[in-house]
């Protein structure tokens, strides 16, 4: 697995040592997030739109309406797409020193509208297989007519960078005195009980 090769765009130039250039993180990242912000410019104006996404080797797929702007302008122009996970509010002796624990990615390139039927299903799959692991072979598939609806585009994986912090405050040696509690309040995602659909058989 080839690493991720620093750009003018993704090297990180703010706590540097932060970052990784392990692909494999970057993977886990986008595998492990259901939303990613989409980041354009349509009429001159910037958009950040919410998402959801699938990845499937090094190509990041989204997909929206045929009549979405924002996905029509994409294959014309570089697109910045980000996911980012929050793990935990770091808690300081000092307002200064409170931060948060985060993992992040930020993918950079101009995406391609995906017109091969073959490709534009798989992007399909991968994107509602992110969101509900098990679905696609359970549910009905897309219609001809469905599929001339949606816009799939594919973003390559390879101008991309990672960020990552974990652990504890950094506070100064003279806070360390200061009678304020201090640590980490982990933040979790988790899934409530399925709420059935009144007309299932």
């Amino acid at each position: 697995m080839t690493h991720l090769s620093p750009t003018a765009r993704t090297r990180v130039a703010r706590h540097s040592e932060r970052a990784t250039g392990d692909r494999s993180a970057l993977y886990r990242v986008l595998d492990d997030g259901m939303i990613c912000h989409l980041g354009v410019i349509v009429d001159g104006s910037p958009r950040v739109i919410p998402t959801g996404y699938g990845r499937l080797d090094d190509t990041l797929y989204v997909h929206g309406s045929t009549g979405a702007s924002s996905l029509r302008a994409g294959p014309s122009q570089d697109i910045c797409v980000t996911v980012t996970h929050l793990d935990g509010i770091v808690i300081a002796r000092s307002l200064f020193h409170h931060s948060i624990n985060y993992r992040s990615a930020v993918i950079y390139g101009t995406p391609r509208l995906v017109d091969d039927p073959d490709e534009k299903l798989a992007g399909l799959r991968a994107i509602t297989e992110n969101l509900s692991p098990g679905q696609w072979d359970v549910a009905r598939k897309p219609t001809r007519k469905e599929m001339a609806a949606v816009t799939v585009l594919a973003l390559s994986l390879d101008e991309a960078s990672v960020k990552i912090r974990q652990g504890g405050p950094s506070d100064e040696d003279e806070d360390y005195a200061l009678d304020v509690w201090a640590g980490v309040v982990p933040v979790h995602q988790t899934f409530g009980e399925p709420s059935p659909d009144p007309a299932l058989r």
